[in-house]
């Protein structure tokens, strides 16, 4: 099993948005960087967990954990030139994006800020933390999974 951490600005898409989903289950689309692509098409696999991170707010934020359901498979969401990250050079014959789908498991008890996690040694090496590490799908190791589960009560 492998650990992810997920980023969602909450005013674009949000945990609670997640959980109002039908059986609480929604694809991640709409990534639209190669390293982040890799990670979904190659690496994930159903059973995966993941951290949902809300970004771009205040403050930053862990919000809950999900886990995988689906494996990936072609963003065909690149192809509607009405979604919010279309990309005409992506087909269905040639996709170049790929999503996972992923199930809403617990809510935090508390959100765990991005600051309250530089506070512990434990969880400095992680990729969020680390300069230049932008990506909306990052890696993580089980035990920065399990602290911040910890952290945030479930």
């Amino acid at each position: 099993m492998k650990y992810w951490l997920f980023k969602s600005e909450p005013d674009c898409y949000s945990y609670d948005d997640l959980l109002f989903e039908k059986d609480q289950t929604e694809h991640w689309d709409g990534v639209r960087n190669y390293q982040a692509r890799n990670f979904m098409r190659d690496e994930m696999k159903v059973g995966d967990r993941g951290i949902f991170y809300h970004s771009n707010c205040v403050p930053p934020h862990a919000i809950g954990f999900v886990t995988i359901v689906k494996e990936g498979y072609p963003d065909f969401t690149a192809w509607d030139s009405a979604s919010d990250h279309p990309d005409a050079k992506s087909t269905p014959e040639n996709p170049r994006w790929f999503m996972v789908d992923i199930k809403a498991e617990k809510k935090f008890k508390r959100p765990v800020s991005l600051s309250e996690m530089r506070e512990f040694v434990e969880l400095s090496d992680m990729k969020l933390l680390q300069k230049g590490n932008r990506l909306s799908v990052l890696p993580i190791e089980k035990k920065h999974f399990d602290l911040l589960c910890q952290i945030g009560g479930v």
